[in-house]
């Protein structure tokens, strides 16, 4: 019962957004994506209170053995592991955006069903990673390793053009069908010539969906590194991922004055990949995972902020 009310009030949340208060499409300001983010992060953090009824009354399942207080802890621990993680989306989101010409009026549209396919995606992903952690023990390793070696690549990785006209998954689209470079409003295909051919919104949405896939495969190992109480895994990063379209509208265009958050998020994947490799032999209180998380982005946006960039032409 209490999954089928949160899935019921996440498609509640969908429906109010597309089919109310953005029906006709429109440019998302700074302050429109300020208050929307707000409020996205008021809902998660108000959850935390829902968390703690149903597990100081049992009226979820607890397989896990958590009490209610470190039940809340893991929640909002995951919720904010996934939020930061969410961050290298939302350059890979502009730059899709930016290649392919998507009209800003446009993009909350395409994020719009990018996020609900996300939604279902990771759903399977969590599913199926908590079904391994439950079943085999060692599985937690393969994952920790997996985390530290993301962080090591993300730490040397070199600065690169991401182009996603240049990209394989642009080239197998290709293969599947039609391809326009021509707009005509907000459709997904028009006829051209008399061929059903899919326009830059459809190939934008499909490889921003492609791409969320390959994030997944970090925030989720991370996520379960917390805790394997799979209804905790799957609100804490559904309610991340809703608040993600809001979020790219809000940072984006500041996403260059932030060049220290990469650091933040190889200390938070590193520390994540040590807690699940030794899980087993030592246990790290949750309170201190959430203070390492709550530094390692603190650290990362004062240092942005504080120390002047070498190269103000690239922030231009």
């Amino acid at each position: 019962m209490v999954w089928a009310i949160f899935i019921a009030f996440i498609i509640l949340c969908l429906a109010l957004d597309l089919g109310v208060f953005n029906r006709k499409p429109h440019v998302i300001k700074t302050k429109e994506a300020a208050i929307w983010t707000t409020i996205w992060v008021v809902i998660a953090i108000g959850f935390s209170g829902i968390i703690y009824w149903l597990f100081n009354d049992n009226l979820v399942e607890n397989p896990t053995n958590l009490t209610p207080q470190l039940a809340v802890l893991k929640y909002i621990t995951g919720y904010l592991i996934e939020l930061s993680l969410s961050i290298d989306n939302v350059f890979v989101i502009a730059v899709i955006f930016s290649s392919f010409a998507i009209p800003q009026k446009y993009q909350h549209e395409v994020l719009f069903w990018g996020i609900l396919g996300a939604i279902v995606f990771r759903a399977l992903m969590i599913f199926f990673g908590v079904a391994l952690i439950n079943k085999f023990d060692w599985i937690i390793y393969v994952f920790g390793a997996f985390l530290l070696v993301t962080a090591f690549r993300m730490l040397f990785h070199k600065e690169e053009e991401f182009d996603p006209k240049k990209s394989k998954m642009f080239r197998f689209l290709k293969k599947l069908f039609p391809i326009s470079y021509k707009m005509d409003d907000d459709k997904f295909f028009i006829k051209r010539m008399g061929v059903r051919a899919a326009t830059p919104l459809f190939v934008a949405l499909i490889i921003i969906e492609l791409t969320d896939i390959l994030f997944a495969l970090d925030s989720i190992p991370a996520i379960l590194a917390i805790t394997a109480d799979p209804f905790i895994v799957f609100s804490s990063n559904i309610l991340a991922i809703l608040g993600l379209r809001s979020m790219y509208f809000l940072i984006s265009r500041m996403l260059t004055k932030f060049r220290y958050i990469n650091y933040s998020l190889v200390v938070i994947l590193a520390f994540v990949g040590v807690k699940m490799i030794l899980s087993h032999t030592i246990e790290i209180p949750e309170w201190l995972s959430l203070a390492v998380i709550g530094f390692s982005l603190a650290a990362g946006i004062v240092a942005s902020v504080v120390i002047p960039n070498p190269n103000p032409a690239e922030e231009q």
